[in-house]
């Protein structure tokens, strides 16, 4: 992969709420950062719902130092849709991960809802099949009953967990 200084910066927007970051997250950024060289991470949340594991705050924190080595990574937190959050940064397109096929339907009929909405793309891109089991879901169940979830999520991810559930 060259160093993306032969082709245009495109910006792109990766939504999610991250409750928490997982290494499958992590690989997204990653593959997005050497395609595009600009990402921004909203860590989404909506204000009707319960806040989640970790705080808004905590989850910007813990994917900002996830990323601290990734130069043109910009963490935001947005309260609404993901298309308003990528308009308010100027993105280019939205990226997307996927993990299997039926990732694959509901992000499929999103990407064509907001382009419609907005006129903004959606880039696909497939997670490592070495983490393509991996989701918050599972994580936050498996650290709550005490099990080791340090394969799965970056070192600051696994420290902040431990402590959630130290009692």
């Amino acid at each position: 992969m060259s160093d993306g200084a032969d082709r245009a910066v495109l910006r792109a927007f990766y939504p999610g709420s991250f409750d928490p970051l997982h290494l499958g997250h992590l690989d997204v950024i990653r593959q997005a950062h050497g395609l595009f060289g600009s990402v921004t991470v909203g860590v989404l949340f909506n204000f009707a719902k319960e806040t989640g594991m970790f705080t808004v705050e905590e989850r910007v924190q813990m994917v900002t130092d996830a990323t601290s080595d990734l130069p043109g990574v910009e963490v935001i937190s947005h309260a609404g849709l993901a298309i308003d959050a990528a308009r308010n940064v100027d993105a280019d397109l939205i990226v997307k991960g996927l993990r299997n096929p039926s990732d694959f339907e509901i992000e499929h009929q999103m990407s064509q809802m907001n382009h419609s909405v907005a006129g903004i793309r959606t880039v696909f891109v497939s997670a490592d099949a070495a983490l393509s089991f991996v989701s918050s879901r599972f994580v936050r169940e498996i650290a709550k009953y005490g099990g080791d979830v340090s394969h799965l999520v970056p070192p600051v991810v696994a420290t902040a967990l431990r402590a959630k559930f130290a009692s």
